[in-house]
């Protein structure tokens, strides 16, 4: 019995030092990055209607913005000579706790959202029950916005 649980115990531990290993080799998100025209204008977007937290950033050139978009997460704002060819399949995806919250606050800042097929001011409700709506920022980016939970 004791030679049973001695075995159990070592097969745990190599067990533990495999995964350990195999997570140090793990791709994880770290950012993404958009171009922009205008980064005092994107900025001000997404600070205020989407109410992401700037976070201080190496080049401090005019020219990039670093916001938080989760732990450990960064969007990075680039300023230049940009094409941006809005497609609603290319997206930034964002969830809340509250659509209805977050729709409110989008309404009384006179923020502009659509369903997916593109009905104004209206949610899709996913097969899942996920609520989620479309918005464009300055520069045409579609962003998601919905109520799943993690």
């Amino acid at each position: 019995m004791k030679r049973a649980l001695l075995s159990l115990l070592m097969l745990s531990l190599v067990g533990l030092q495999f995964a350990k290993a195999q997570s140090k080799n793990a791709l994880t998100f770290n950012h993404s990055a958009i171009c922009v025209r205008d980064l005092a204008t994107s900025n001000n977007f997404y600070k205020s209607v989407l109410e992401l937290e700037e976070t201080p950033n190496p080049f401090n050139d005019g020219r990039h913005s670093w916001l938080k978009i989760g732990p450990g997460l960064q969007l990075h704002i680039i300023q230049g000579t940009c094409t941006v060819t809005p497609e609603k399949n290319v997206h930034l995806c964002f969830s809340v706790p509250s659509l209805t919250t977050l729709t409110s606050r989008l309404e009384k800042q006179k923020v502009r959202y659509t369903n997916l097929k593109g009905d104004a001011q209206a949610p899709t409700v996913r097969a899942d029950g996920v609520k989620q709506i479309y918005l464009q920022d300055p520069d045409g980016y579609w962003i998601e916005i919905n109520d799943a939970k993690p």
